[in-house]
């Protein structure tokens, strides 16, 4: 409870016109490895534009970026139902199970998680290609990532 020497703890708001600018910067804090700045930037142009489209891809990567620190996979999929593009969902879908992937592997010494991350992995893989089945002309983005997939399965497993 704050007494009356403290602030009261209030969120501001970013002006319309700034959106562009925020945006970009939660782009550079994503690469400073800051997620958790990037998230709130996210959740400030969301505030004054609940439908921006980048700002909820750039909040469900600042999200996916933060499962090793114990985000959890639940509120990446819920932004990602909210994005309108049906290829979009696909794919952010598959990023999310990859990650969460990537991040169950890293926090489990042993390998004994394998099956869990390898079932993971297959359902990133499935996201992958039904991404892939409605992509954009030009977009690869899903065969990068499925193939990114597989050389993990391969290297760590030895799938072939």
């Amino acid at each position: 409870m704050p007494t009356d020497d403290e602030p009261t703890l209030k969120l501001l708001q970013v002006s319309p016109e700034a959106i562009s600018g925020a945006l970009t910067k939660a782009e550079h804090y994503r690469y400073l490895n800051q997620p958790w700045q990037a998230e709130s930037i996210c959740r400030d142009v969301l505030a004054v534009s609940p439908t921006n489209q980048a700002a909820l891809v750039l909040l469900v990567l600042s999200l996916t970026d933060q499962f090793d620190q114990g985000v959890g996979v639940k509120e990446a999929a819920q932004v990602v139902g909210i994005l309108q593009s049906k290829y979009q969902q696909a794919y952010y879908s598959g990023i999310i199970q990859e990650r969460e992937a990537i991040a169950l592997f890293r926090r489990r010494p042993s390998r004994g998680s394998g099956k869990e991350v390898h079932k993971l992995f297959l359902d990133a893989m499935e996201w992958y290609r039904k991404a892939q089945e409605i992509r954009p002309a030009n977009n690869d983005d899903a065969v990068l990532r499925w193939n990114a997939c597989v050389r993990f399965l391969q290297r760590n497993w030895g799938f072939k």
